[in-house]
C-alpha cells in the first residue's frame, strides 16, 4: 500500500545506524558498473537493482527476501543480461533455468544462495505442470519461517525444508500476481539506437564485477547483526514495505545521498505498479463493455470505430466519457486494445462506404481469456444440471467506487539511465 504522502513507520523503531561514507562510495561504484552493462528503464530502477544486489549480502539478517522481477514484453530487452550482471555481484549466486525443486530445497539453508531464474515464464506459464513445487517455493520463500514439508530419506520421515532466499526472476510478460506483489519490478524495454552499453565479456567484465562484489561482502558481512536489529522509516506500508525494507536498510547503512534516493525510488516504482494494476483492470472493463456494445447491435461482424466510441461514452456508469482530457477517442481505444492483439481495420458497410472498424472475431479470444461470460458456459450433452433456487432476500448491490482514469498506456516513466 502506498500512503498519500509522508513517511510510514513500522510498529517500532530500532536503533539508529551509523552511516558509512565508504559504503556510499561503494554503492556508487556498483551503480555505475551495473549501468555500464544494461540499460534500465529509469534512474529509480538502476537504484533499486543496485540496492537489491547489496541486500543479498545481508540476507541472513533479513525478515523478508524481496524478489526482483525482471520482465519485458518481448525477447531482446536485456533481461538475461541483467541476470549476467547479478550473477557476478550478488551473494552466492545460483543460476537456474530447469533445475528441480528438490535441488533447491537442499541448497537453501541458514546462509541461503541468491536464486537467479531465467525464462521464469516457463515456470508460471500454461506448460508449467510439473514445476508446481518450484512455484510454491518461490512464493513461500519471501518470508522467514515458511518451510516446505516433504517426505524424505529411507525412513520416509516428514522433513521441513527452508525456503527463505532472495530470488531474481527474468521472463517475458508479467509473472503471477503472487510473485509481482512480493517483487521489486523492473520493466525492461528494448534499447533505442542511441543507447550504448559496454559489451559483457568474461575476460574483463567478471574480474571487475567480482572486485566490487568482494568489497560489498567485506563491508556488509560485519553489519548483519546491525541490519537485523534496525527498523528503518519507510515511505510505503504493508507488503510493499516488507519488500523494500532490505533495500532501504542498505541505503541507510551507506548514508550520503542513498537514504533519500532509495525512498524516492521506492515511492516512484511502487506507485508505478499501482498504476499498472489499475490500467490492467481498466482494460478488462473495456473488453466487457465492448462485448455489451456488440450484443446491443445484434453481434454484427464489425462495428465502426465511431459507433463503438459513441456507445461507450454514453454509458453514464462507465469511465469512458471522462477518460483522458476530453473522453475516450479512437487513439485511446486503439492503445488500450493493442496488448490484446486487437486493432481497427478498413471495413465495407451496407451503404458501400469504407470506414475504420473493429471486427467482432478479433475480440473472441480476449473475451474468453480475460472476461469469460458465465452465460456462455453450457454443460455438455448428458451432463445437464438443475440450478439451485436463488437465495432469498435482496439482490446483491452493484459495485461502487470510481475506476482509474488516465492517459493511454499508463504513466510516462522517468528518463532512462545509460
Amino acid at each position: 500500500m502506498v500512503p498519500d504522502g509522508g513517511s510510514g513507520t513500522g510498529d517500532r523503531e530500532g536503533p539508529s545506524v551509523e552511516a558509512d561514507a565508504d559504503g556510499a562510495a561503494l554503492l556508487d561504484e556498483l551503480r555505475a558498473a551495473v549501468g555500464r552493462y544494461v540499460v534500465l528503464p529509469s534512474q529509480e530502477a538502476l537504484t533499486a537493482v543496485t540496492l537489491w544486489v547489496a541486500a543479498s549480502h545481508i540476507q541472513p539478517a533479513l525478515q523478508h527476501a524481496p524478489r526482483l522481477a525482471v520482465v519485458g514484453p518481448t525477447k531482446g530487452c536485456g533481461k538475461s543480461r541483467v541476470l549476467d550482471v547479478l550473477h557476478e555481484t550478488v551473494h552466492q549466486p545460483m543460476m537456474t533455468v530447469n533445475t528441480s525443486p528438490a535441488v533447491i530445497f537442499r541448497v537453501i539453508g541458514k546462509n541461503p544462495p541468491t536464486l537467479l531464474v531465467d525464462e521464469a515464464d516457463t515456470i508460471f506459464g500454461p506448460k508449467a505442470g510439473e514445476k508446481e513445487d518450484l512455484r510454491g517455493l518461490l512464493n513461500a520463500g519471501h518470508q522467514r519461517n515458511r518451510p516446505a514439508w516433504r517426505i524424505s530419506g529411507p525412513e520416509h520421515k516428514p522433513t521441513a525444508f527452508p525456503t527463505f532466499a532472495m530470488a531474481a526472476l527474468a521472463g517475458i510478460g508479467d509473472l503471477p500476481d503472487t510473485i509481482m506483489d512480493r517483487a521489486v519490478v523492473i520493466r525492461m524495454q528494448k534499447r533505442k539506437p542511441g543507447e550504448r552499453i559496454t559489451s559483457f565479456r568474461s575476460r574483463y567484465s567478471v574480474p571487475e564485477l567480482h572486485a566490487v562484489r568482494d568489497r560489498l561482502a567485506a563491508w556488509l558481512n560485519p553489519l548483519r547483526s546491525t541490519a537485523a536489529a534496525y527498523v528503518p522509516k519507510m515511505p510505503v506500508e504493508d507488503r510493499a514495505a516488507d519488500t523494500w525494507e532490505p533495500l532501504v536498510i542498505v541505503a541507510d547503512l551507506a548514508g550520503g545521498h542513498w537514504p533519500a534516493q532509495a525512498r524516492a525510488a521506492c515511492l516512484a516504482m511502487t506507485r508505478h505498479e499501482v498504476v499498472q494494476d489499475e490500467q490492467t483492470s481498466l482494460k478488462t472493463r473495456l473488453l466487457r463493455d465492448i462485448r455489451r456494445v456488440f450484443e446491443q447491435e445484434g453481434n454484427k461482424e464489425a462495428l465502426r470505430t465511431q459507433d463503438v466510441l459513441a456507445a461507450l461514452v454514453q454509458d453514464a456508469e462507465a469511465p469512458w466519457a471522462e477518460y483522458g482530457t476530453k473522453g475516450l477517442n479512437a487513439h485511446h481505444l486503439a492503445n488500450l486494445l493493442r496488448d490484446f492483439g486487437i486493432s481497427p481495420g478498413n471495413q465495407r458497410f451496407e451503404n458501400g462506404r469504407q470506414a475504420k472498424a473493429y471486427a467482432r472475431n478479433q475480440f473472441l479470444d480476449a473475451w474468453a481469456r480475460y472476461c469469460p461470460d458465465p452465460a456462455q458456459t453450457v454443460p455438455a450433452p448428458g451432463h445437464e444440471f438443475t440450478p439451485a433456487p436463488p437465495a432469498q432476500g435482496k439482490p446483491p448491490a452493484s459495485p461502487t467506487g470510481s475506476l482509474p482514469v488516465g492517459p493511454p498506456g499508463g504513466i510516462a516513466g522517468p528518463k532512462r539511465a545509460l
